[in-house]
Formats: structure tokens, C-alpha cells, sequence
């Protein structure tokens, strides 16, 4: 019995290996990127700031494979802006990732930047206007034309950048060692998470053959991660500020020191079983922040945010999840609660929601 299994797992892995393969036939990515890095000696790997675990993960997974295969060149990974707070705290604690400091004016010192899971005209490219990077994978639909760069994979109808990572190491062939594949794994679900869709074919095949390979103590370990008193708190402002509009769920967690936050809890919101759409607002630094996710198949997420941020601010996303940011003036109670104001009134117009049907989710005591 225990050998029928483990022969049903052998087989799944290869089956994985060969439909990816079968892609890569059709539209070879991983050894075109691999000519692009052709002589580089000074690679800088690097994604958006306040990286979420998919970026995380994608970006160290990148280094390793192009560690195996560009055996001359140095690999630097790092990452502008804050890492860790809440879910974050399983890559700085469980992972190999080793960063080095960030600086804007050591850019020029590298012959190749790899960027991933962002691109270079996003609102939270680390990336100083107008520089190029040799390199962009991503899967967020590109605003305008694609980057004008010597690699560019960008892949929308994918649900994390790590599974076209994963795609790449199938398609050299090259293993995937254990604790990355755990690592792999828990991005792919975390950005999977509350996406209120399917995974395409590459997130399913990534899934299936990362779940038989990956060290299951270090998976554990990320996925029920310890979590800051901060993240309660967060999760309590949500639900006690929460109020619904017929299928519209709207809600406020307060300052933030991660901008995980926001996210994670438009996502727990989502699950509500009256609502479509969820919108989190909160406050990080100088900005309002916020989050948007849908269930609905008639609308999407990055365009309603687009709308919803025009003239105010920035924002962008997939069909079912999508984020934003209006600069604050001086960042007053009254200049949040009026940005608040404008925004739910904003959003409800745009999703043809009537303002006077709120009800709050948790009932006053």
C-alpha cells in the first residue's frame, strides 16, 4: 500500500515536470532569461517595498536557481522598505534569505537587476524613475505597454509571481530543495488566499508538485507563525469599524505598522457570506492605504480601485484583488476621517450601492 503511494507521488511530481515542460516548448522563458544574464557578473535581485511572502519567496527562489546556473556571477538580494510584521516573519525566520542593505546609490554598481512581483512605473517599484532593469517577472497586469526591457515575463492570468518562478526551475530541470519548496508553497497559498478565484493551470501544477516536495516542518512553522499583539488589535478594529451595504463591506483598522494588514483582513472580510466586495482602509506613515477584494465575476478589483483612487491617489490590482494609497496632508483625525468619507461614498456609487442600507457586521452590545 505504502509503495502504491509513493509511486502515486513520483508520478504526480513528474507529471508536473512534463506539463510544464510542455509549456516551456511552446514558449521558452527560463533559458531566455538565462541569455539575458549572458557575461553579468553583479546581479541585484530585488522586488516592491513592503514586500508581501509571494514577492519574498519568488525573489529568493530566483537567486537560487540563477546561483546554480550562473555560476560566476554574484547574487545580492535585497528589498527597499520594511521586511517582517505579522506574515512576513516567516521568511526572516524560517528561510535562508540573507539580505543586503538596500541603496539608491549603489544601483549603478550592478550590471543586471532582476525585478519581481512589480514594475518599474508601479507606486512601489524600488526602482528610481526612469531606470530599466534587465529583467521583469511579474503577474500583475502591466499599466500601458509592457517594460522595455531585454526579459520581460509578465503574466496576469497567474496567481503569484512564485509559480512562474516554479515554471522556471521545471524548466531547466533543476531541483527544487525542500525548504524552498516549502517556501514556495506558502507563498503561492498566501497570495491565493481569499482571491475569490481558481488557481490557473501553472498555480495547480505548482501546488500539487510543491506539496510532495516540501519540508513539512518548516511549511508548519511558516503558516502558523507567531503574530504580534498589533495584528489583534488590527483584526479587532476591523471588525468593530465593519459595515456592510447590501453586498459592499467596508471597513477602517486604524495605523498600521505593516502593510500586510489591510490585505489580510479585506480578505477574512470577503468571506462574509452577504458580501461580494471588501474594501479595508488603514493609515501607514503619511499615506491612507488600502485593500480590495471581490467574489463578484462582474466586476474588478484593479479597475474599481483605479476608479476609486483617480485624482487622489494611486492603485492597481487583478480581477479579484487590488490596492491603493491617497497621500495625506498632515495626516489629522479630521483629514482621515474625510478621506474615509470620500472613498466609501466613491466606492459605493461606483458598485451602484445604496449609501443608506449599512449595517454593521458585529452588532453594539
Amino acid at each position: 500500500m505504502m509503495t502504491a503511494f509513493v509511486d502515486t507521488c513520483i508520478q504526480t511530481v513528474a507529471g508536473s515536470a512534463d506539463a510544464v515542460q510542455k509549456m516551456a516548448r511552446t514558449r521558452p522563458r527560463a533559458r531566455k532569461l538565462l541569455r539575458a544574464l549572458e557575461g553579468k557578473r553583479n546581479i541585484l535581485v530585488t522586488t516592491h517595498m513592503h514586500p508581501d511572502p509571494d514577492a519574498l519567496a519568488s525573489s529568493l527562489a530566483i537567486c537560487v536557481l540563477l546561483g546554480e546556473k550562473l555560476k560566476d556571477a554574484t547574487l545580492s538580494l535585497s528589498v527597499k522598505g520594511q521586511v517582517g510584521g505579522g506574515l512576513n516573519t516567516a521568511f526572516t525566520r524560517y528561510t535562508t534569505m540573507q539580505l543586503t542593505p538596500w541603496s539608491d546609490e549603489s544601483l549603478a554598481e550592478y550590471d543586471a537587476i532582476i525585478l519581481l512581483d512589480t514594475q518599474p512605473n508601479f507606486a512601489y517599484s524600488p526602482l528610481p524613475p526612469g531606470m530599466v532593469p534587465t529583467a521583469v517577472i511579474d503577474h500583475h497586469p502591466a499599466r500601458g505597454r509592457k517594460p522595455t526591457c531585454a526579459f520581460c515575463d509578465i503574466r496576469k492570468d497567474v496567481g503569484a509571481t512564485s509559480s512562474i518562478v516554479f515554471s522556471y526551475f521545471m524548466e531547466l530541470e533543476t531541483p527544487i530543495p525542500p525548504d524552498l519548496s516549502a517556501t514556495l508553497l506558502y507563498a503561492i497559498e498566501s497570495d491565493l488566499a481569499g482571491a475569490a478565484g481558481t488557481p490557473t493551470q501553472l498555480d495547480n501544477i505548482a501546488l500539487s508538485s510543491l506539496t510532495l516536495t516540501a519540508d513539512t516542518r518548516k511549511l508548519y512553522q511558516m503558516r502558523y507563525v507567531d503574530l504580534p499583539q498589533s495584528y489583534y488589535t488590527a483584526y479587532s478594529a476591523g471588525l468593530a469599524n465593519a459595515m456592510y451595504f447590501d453586498e459592499v463591506m467596508i471597513s477602517h483598522i486604524g495605523e498600521i505598522d505593516s502593510l500586510e494588514k489591510p490585505a489580510v483582513i479585506a480578505d477574512f472580510l470577503l468571506r462574509f457570506e452577504k458580501v461580494q466586495w471588501s474594501l479595508v482602509t488603514a493609515v501607514h506613515g503619511t499615506r491612507m492605504v488600502m485593500s480590495l477584494r471581490t467574489s463578484s465575476s462582474k466586476g474588478s478589483a484593479g479597475e474599481t480601485m483605479r476608479r476609486l483612487v483617480r485624482n487622489l491617489g494611486d492603485g492597481g490590482g487583478h480581477r479579484s484583488k487590488a490596492g491603493g494609497y491617497i497621500a495625506l496632508q498632515n495626516g489629522s483625525a479630521a483629514e482621515v476621517e474625510r478621506v474615509r468619507k470620500k472613498l466609501k461614498t466613491r466606492l459605493l456609487r461606483i458598485l451602484k450601492t445604496r449609501p443608506d442600507r449599512g449595517e454593521r457586521l458585529v452588532p453594539e452590545a
